[in-house]
């Protein structure tokens, strides 16, 4: 009996992992979409954190991003996790460190796949488990003066 999955085009690449790093420089959406880019992906799924100007009811005026220095090879364990998860073609995660403005781009992760379902499962998967498990911090700063560091992404 034929599986649905007997296209080549159907099944994991080979190394779906294009793009994985932390910068301490602005974040590129064109970067991670083109990192992407896969002739047997029919979908494409791209998610972009952005800094906001308030948290908790309190007003935003910037924040800074630190990480351990395990922080890559974390994220190259969940990204390897969701590519075996899932059909993914190509994936890719940026995450920035250091201080940021509001609007800032913080995180761009994108994940591709034969069909778009895949694709919106495997970048929800893949944004989830790198904020619960990546050890990156948030230091925000208020406009009333006070601050905290929680966990980011």
């Amino acid at each position: 009996m034929a599986s649905t999955h007997d296209h080549p085009g159907e099944q994991a690449a080979q190394d779906p992992i294009r793009l994985l790093a932390i910068r301490d420089t602005p974040l590129s959406l064109d970067e991670v979409f083109a990192a992407v880019g896969d002739d047997a992906a029919g979908g494409t799924a791209l998610f972009v954190g952005t800094v906001r100007n308030h948290d908790g009811g309190a007003d935003v005026d910037t924040l800074g991003y630190s990480c351990h220095p395990t922080a890559e090879a974390e994220m190259r364990r969940i990204a390897e996790k969701v590519a075996a998860e899932y059909p993914v073609r190509a994936l890719a995660a940026v995450h920035r460190v250091g201080d940021l403005d509001v609007g800032d781009l913080a995180v761009v992760v994108a994940v591709s796949c034969p069909h778009r379902g895949e694709a919106f499962e495997a970048c929800r998967k893949l944004i989830d488990d790198l904020k619960h498990e990546v050890p990156i911090w948030k230091h925000q700063r208020f406009s009333d003066g006070t601050e905290e560091w929680v966990g980011a992404c």
